[in-house]
């Protein structure tokens, strides 16, 4: 279903997410298959967006907040 490019983003997104059993961090190997893809431009990018979204996910979890119930028109 996915491309190459995007297999690889999600792979980074992967490495990167998973710290409790990642401790060595993005591998090589993840980086160089990211690289093949996307310029330096665009994997700073995914970089801050993968940062991003562990944050916003990290903050959901201390505020006891589910992800996924937003209701369309609901902070109108």
């Amino acid at each position: 279903v996915f491309t190459e490019a995007e297999r690889a983003a999600l792979e980074l997104a992967e490495e990167g997410t998973r710290v409790a059993d990642a401790a060595g961090g993005v591998s090589d190997e993840v980086w160089t298959r990211a690289a093949k893809h996307y310029d330096e431009e665009q994997l700073t990018a995914l970089v801050v967006m993968i940062c991003f979204m562990n944050a916003a996910n990290r903050l959901n979890i201390i505020a006891q907040q589910p992800a996924g119930d937003y209701e369309v028109g609901q902070f109108h």
